[in-house]
């Protein structure tokens, strides 16, 4: 009977997906800004390769995304930090992935400026992809 109950209230205080998507998002775009900076000063003050500086902001990103999800979007302090963070650096892991790939077809194939690929993909892996995964995946 116990188990029951505390299986309930993991429902009850889980955060509506309304709610969880705009925290999400607010989220998201925190942690875009902050990998943004980053993209721009390793590209621009430190002339890193732009896909390689894709990849580090992504890092940069991503670890301000985790926590921010954990404690305030998706409100899952209650699951255990090692599994989330492993399920986290899967989806991640993945995202990096789509975002450095995604930036280098928009640039080379299509001949869309580097900081316009990097705004065009972010924003559609972060909207469709990230939040899913996190919402049902990393936080479920």
């Amino acid at each position: 009977m116990e188990e029951v109950k505390e299986h309930e209230k993991a429902i009850v205080t889980r955060v509506p997906f309304i709610t969880s998507f705009v925290r999400s998002q607010m989220s998201s775009a925190i942690a875009t800004a902050m990998d943004f900076a980053a993209f721009v000063f390793l590209t621009e003050v430190l002339k890193v390769y732009y896909v390689a500086a894709a990849a580090i902001s992504a890092l940069v990103g991503a670890i301000i995304s985790f926590f921010l999800g954990r404690n305030w979007a998706f409100s899952r302090k209650d699951g255990h930090l090692t599994t989330q963070a492993i399920k986290y650096i899967i989806t991640s892991s993945t995202s990096l992935v789509l975002n450095t790939y995604g930036i280098f077809a928009l640039t080379e194939y299509a001949g869309i400026q580097y900081i316009y690929s990097k705004i065009i993909i972010s924003l559609l892996v972060g909207v469709f992809f990230n939040f899913f995964m996190y919402r049902y995946f990393v936080y479920k």
